[in-house]
């Protein structure tokens, strides 16, 4: 008898997906919270996580994760806990070198928020929908 996490994709290949999905919004809601934490630091380059490439890494990762040693030099994204990021330019205008528009992340937080809650509720209501599918119906 294979174990569970064999018969998992077999059953559900969508809610590792939706778990991924929500675990890059929450890395996400990290950078952009120290974004904010460091708007006044002289020279901090703001960054956020490059979504697409992030997700593409989560569904297809690749098949024997590296071995990591200090003298490796780090891979953005081979790590699916650390997120490929991108950084931000200063404005022209940035008199201090910081790149942190106060402004840009907080609707950024709020877009990711909204985009989180949208997936978790998607997430909630397919587990529900399996949950009743295995019930036979008698949910």
């Amino acid at each position: 008898m294979p174990c569970p996490e064999v018969l998992v994709p077999l059953i559900d290949a969508l809610t590792p997906r939706l778990h991924a999905v929500l675990d890059i919004r929450m890395a996400q809601h990290a950078v952009l919270a120290s974004n904010l934490a460091n708007s006044d630091t002289p020279g901090f380059i703001a960054k956020s996580v490059d979504f697409e490439r992030a997700l593409s890494l989560a569904m297809d990762p690749p098949e024997r994760p590296l071995l990591h040693d200090a003298r490796h030099v780090e891979i953005a994204g081979a790590d699916p806990r650390k997120p490929p990021l991108m950084e931000e330019d200063p404005a022209p205008w940035s008199v201090d070198g910081n790149s942190v528009q106060p402004e840009r992340e907080t609707a950024r937080s709020q877009a990711n928020a909204i985009q989180y809650e949208a997936v978790s509720r998607g997430l909630s209501d397919h587990l529900a929908m399996l949950r009743f599918a295995v019930s036979d119906g008698r949910g």
